[in-house]
Formats: structure tokens, sequence, C-alpha cells
């Protein structure tokens, strides 16, 4: 049943008052979907539609709730109804959760926990801000290394049930150092005499808990992993991060560097749950810089301003010139950002971005040119000399902008800022100042404009 259809026909059944058979409807259905349905709800429906829930399931729609609809539901709740959910739940998933919530609500979901998953909360949430620690799970399954398969299969059956996967064990010693690695599969394929320690790989690809979680990101997609193991300072396996956590931090990267490349500063919240006033300021900020520096522009057009009085036609090209540059830039400027999001350019390569960018600016300023000046040949018979300078701008802008757009990224990198800063409207400025400079130094040149 497609998402949207799930969605309306448990609506018609609520709507019925069949709750029996909302709840027989609900534990055939991904969590997920149930989440959503739950979501539209009204306060008191929501959570009369989630006390249908058994108690496993219950935790996993729980877990996929959008952070708003949590609090709501938290706020109706009994300690003994909210201490039944949280145990059943991931402790990296109660963290998520923990993170964004109000102080008040945290020190209430943190009395109803027990003490151990307190303790291990209360160590997740004193990891650094987006540090591999902060998106790991503590819920995963570890090997002896002196176990045979035997006993690893029936360990695993016996306190498997609670582990976020199974896909790969990881070995540690008696220190909790880790060991190795080996998968489920060499497990169930492998002879029930055979040592763990015969069967694990040793050189384990690991992330520490301080490490970025954009690094970690990184990792996963390069290698395609399902989960890895996370240590401390000492090496000691202290968790492990899935997959599915890993896909929600690059749309969280994707996002940021999205907001940031259109000028507004990220908020972390869904556009329709995010207030008008909040979103006004977002982009206030970026607007103010963006209109002081525009400025710029203007400074250099009141300059030539006599240029205008001697070839008025000189300003009707000034749009195109502007919009070629500010255009060109961008792709430059979006192409490296990716690059660098995906780790294919590093700072090292900032000289062989320039090259490149410029052979592109070459071809592509050219080509532009040259059919530029065909036009306006056409357009302005008899002002070849105008038509010229104006094609000439146009190619000097495009190189310009291409090596500029190439370039600022890597700076903001070298400064420890995100590329992301140093997207369209920014770059577009720049390149504005720039190419009006040129147009003007070439109209002197050769129009004899002071």
């Amino acid at each position: 049943m497609k998402n949207e259809e799930t969605v309306l026909y448990l609506q018609k059944l609520l709507t019925e008052n069949s709750y029996k058979a909302l709840r027989e409807a609900m534990i055939e259905e991904n969590e997920v979907d149930i989440a959503e349905f739950i979501g539209i709800l009204p306060k008191d429906k929501a959570a009369i539609v989630f006390r249908l829930l058994p108690k496993d399931l219950a935790a996993e729609v729980f877990s996929n709730l959008e952070l708003d609809v949590q609090e709501r539901l938290i706020h109706e709740f009994t300690d003994k109804e909210l201490e039944s959910v949280l145990e059943e739940m991931f402790v990296d998933d109660l963290v998520d959760m923990l993170e964004e919530l109000p102080a008040g609500i945290v020190k209430r979901v943190l009395r109803n926990t027990d003490e151990g998953t307190r303790g291990v909360i209360n160590a997740f949430l004193k990891y650094p801000k987006d540090s591999a620690g902060t998106i790991m799970t503590a819920e995963y399954t570890n090997l002896r290394p002196k176990m045979t398969v035997k006993e690893a299969i029936m360990y695993l059956r016996m306190n498997g049930a609670d582990s976020e996967t199974l896909y790969n064990c990881y070995v540690i010693d008696k220190n909790r150092v880790l060991d190795g690695v080996v998968s489920l599969r060499t497990l169930l394929l492998s002879k029930d005499e055979v040592l763990v320690e015969d069967l694990m790989e040793t050189d384990v690809v690991k992330v520490h808990t301080s490490d970025d979680k954009e690094e970690v990101a990184y990792l996963f997609q390069r290698y395609d992993y399902l989960s890895l193991p996370v240590v401390d300072s000492e090496e000691r396996l202290v968790g492990i991060i899935t997959v599915d956590d890993i896909i929600d931090v690059m749309e969280e990267e994707a996002t940021e560097d999205f907001e940031l490349m259109a000028a507004t500063i990220p908020s972390g919240k869904p556009y329709l749950k995010t207030p008008s006033w909040e979103l006004a300021r977002n982009r206030i900020v970026w607007l103010t810089v963006l209109m002081f520096s525009g400025m710029i522009s203007g400074g250099i057009l009141s300059r030539y301003e006599e240029a205008f009085t001697q070839i008025p036609v000189l300003v009707s090209f000034i749009p195109m010139l502007m919009n070629t540059g500010g255009n060109a830039g961008s792709q430059a400027s979006t192409l490296v950002i990716r690059g660098m999001v995906l780790n294919e350019i590093s700072l090292k390569d900032g000289f062989v971005v320039l090259w490149k960018e410029f052979r592109v600016s070459l071809i592509a300023g050219l080509f532009l040119a040259v059919i530029n000046f065909i036009r306006l040949i056409i357009t302005y018979p008899g002002q070849e000399k105008i038509m010229f300078v104006v094609s000439f701008a146009i190619f000097g802008t495009v190189v310009i902008a291409k090596m500029v757009g190439g370039i600022l990224p890597l700076f903001a990198k070298l400064l420890k800022a995100d590329p992301a800063i140093m997207a369209a409207p920014l770059i577009t400025t720049i390149v504005d100042a720039l190419s009006l400079i040129f147009y003007f130094f070439l109209a002197g040149v050769f129009l004899g404009i002071s």
C-alpha cells in the first residue's frame, strides 16, 4: 500500500472509531508510515492512536516521529507510559531527541529511564557537537576471540535481540579493546569448532568518538559500509554507527549546504514547521551583508558616470555582463564545493582547480564572446569598436568569474569556514565588482573614456 493511501485508510478507521481494526491495520504497516499518520493528528487523537500500538512497535514509531510530535506526546504520557516507550528505544535515538527538547522535558525523560541507560545518555551528551560520539549507538553485540563459532552463534541468539544490527560482530579482548570484526555470514557458513579469532579480520576500519560526523559519512559513502565501530582514546569499543544514522547525517549536511549557498543561516527545522519570523531572521543577516556589499558595484558605476554621458549605449550591456559573471562563478563554485564535500578536492588541489577553471573559462568565454559579437554587430551596425569592447568584456568576465568561483571555496576551507558560504550570492557580488572594473578599463583603453 502506498504511503498516502496508508494514511488515508488509517484516517478512515479512526473517523469511524474502529479502534480494533485500526490497531490491526497499523501493526501491518511500516513504522515510518504510522509515524507520519500520527504526526498529522490533533494532540488528543495522536495520544489515543499511539496507545493502541504494541509496546515494541510503539518505540519504533516514536523514534520516527517529528520532534514537535514527540514533545506533544510526552506531555500526554503518564510516567509509566513514558518509561515503557523509553526502555524500548535505542540510546542513539534517545540522545538525538534529548539534544533538541526543552530542559524541563529532558529532566522528565531522564527521570523515567533506568540508572544504566541514564549513565549512557549522559556520556553521549558530553561528546562534542557533530562528533561521531553523538550519532553512535551503544546497542551492539560483541564477541570474544576464543569463542568457537557454535558459542558465538548461541551468544548472538541470547543477546542479539537488543542489538541495532547483527550484520557485523565486533571482537574485543578482556579490556574491551577492539581486536577485529567478523560478519554474521562468515559465522553461519563456518564449522562449529572454528575459533572466532581465526575468522575475524584484524584490519578494522574504525572511527573515534571525537571524529567529525562528516568524515564518518565519507567513510560510509566510499566503502559502502553497513556499520562502523566507534572507539575511545584508548581504542576501547564504545559503540557503533549504522548506515541509517549516516543517511540522516548526509541529509542534514546537504540541507545545511543548500541553505548556506542560498545565503541563509541554517535552521535545522523543516520549512513548513519553521515560524515566519525565524525564517526572516535567518535570511536578514545575509541579505544585509549582500545589500551593503552590493553598494560596491554602485560605487564603481558612479565613478564612471561620465562614461555613460559620452557613450550611453554602454549602460545597456551592464546587466548582461553581471548576469553572465554571476552564472559563470556559480557554476564553478558549485562544482568545486560538491567535489570538496565528496573529498574529491582538497586544499592541496588549489592550483589544479585554478588551472582547470582557467582552461574552462577560456573555452566558454571565447564562445560567448564570439556569439555575442556576431549578435551585436547585427543589432548595432557601424559600432564595431564598442561591440568589440563589450564582447571582450564578456570574455574577461567569464575568466574572472570562473577563477574566483573555483578558488574561493578552497580559500574558505583554508580559513576553517564552510565552503558553501562562498557560494552563489557572495561570489556574484565579488564578480560583479571585478567585471565592472574590467569593463570600464576596456572602455577607457579602446574608446578613450576617462
